[in-house]
């Protein structure tokens, strides 16, 4: 049912993500180096009133802020033991912040550690973080899963068979690589489409790392391989760094819009922003890509 609401809606048309969430709430006083899961869950009105504006600017798919809550990552805070805790909080949270006006992803990312060879990870041990957090986002009631800011396409892999061994739910992933289209630890966004569209990913592409105007080789490259739609959710632009240390990421929600749209034009079907982006760059994204809420 889920996964036929979301092949229906990407049917035929550009489909929509959300922004930034983490740039967004240091602007409103979350610390750094804080556990941005459970700080959200204390401060929820916060990401509440960020989900509704990406909703309002014509958002189709919200992310959950679940970004890190699997027991690799929180375990660096303690907090390994509050995997189901946070990510059904989390869900419930942006579900009452939004309804069922749009659909919901449950968002898994990297955790940081490398796998074996290049690190002490092994397979087996990121494959049952993975499932333990899927699961848990399955049960909450998302509608689709998501995969995102992975480090390579074979931790990529890893998170997609996690999910397809816990759910049916759709699963996107997206990769963050630099401009030339290679994954930070392993692969390209042409070989991670090649690979995951056959592992049954619903869409694949990349995210974060890189602003627009620098992914046009690589969503050329992705599109020649590509049996799903794309995804594209890239920076608002390269960042720099202020006299307080804080990063500033300098493309403006129009110029954003403008790249984005010869993103589409070259193959890219899910557009969104992710660091630096506003619910203002998704509103001028939406508008100037011609399309409007259905």
């Amino acid at each position: 049912m889920k996964r036929d609401k979301f092949q229906a809606l990407a049917s035929g048309r550009l489909l929509y993500l959300d922004g930034a969430t983490g740039s967004n709430l240091m602007k409103k006083g979350m610390p750094r180096n804080v556990c941005t899961e459970a700080w959200i869950l204390e401060h929820e009105e916060t990401m509440a009133e960020l989900q509704r504006q990406y909703r309002d600017a014509g958002s189709d798919i919200l992310y959950a802020p679940t970004f890190a809550a699997n027991r690799i990552s929180l375990k660096k805070h303690g907090l390994e033991g509050e995997v189901e805790k946070l990510n059904r909080g989390l869900v419930e949270a942006s579900r009452r912040a939004v309804g069922d006006e749009v659909l919901l992803a449950g968002d898994m990312t990297t955790t940081g550690e490398l796998l074996e060879p290049l690190g002490e990870l092994t397979e087996e041990e990121l494959l049952e973080a993975y499932r333990e957090q899927a699961a848990v986002l399955a049960k909450a009631g998302v509608d689709l899963l998501v995969a995102e800011t992975m480090l390579s396409v074979a931790e990529t892999s890893v998170a997609l068979r996690a999910a397809r061994e816990e759910t049916d739910l759709p699963v996107l992933c997206t990769l963050t690589v630099q401009e030339d289209g290679r994954a930070l630890f392993g692969g390209t966004a042409a070989e991670a489409v090649e690979v995951l569209q056959e592992q049954g990913a619903s869409a694949v592409g990349v995210n974060c790392s890189v602003g627009p105007d620098q992914l046009l080789g690589v969503v050329e490259s992705m599109k020649k391989a590509a049996k799903v739609p794309l995804i594209v959710k890239p920076n608002a632009g390269i960042p720099v760094t202020d006299s307080r240390g804080n990063s500033v990421y300098p493309m403006t929600p129009e110029k954003f819009a403008e790249h984005m749209k010869r993103l589409a034009e070259a193959g890219a079907g899910i557009l969104g922003g992710c660091c630096g982006t506003t619910p203002e760059h998704i509103r001028l994204l939406r508008q100037e890509t011609g399309a409007g809420r259905d």
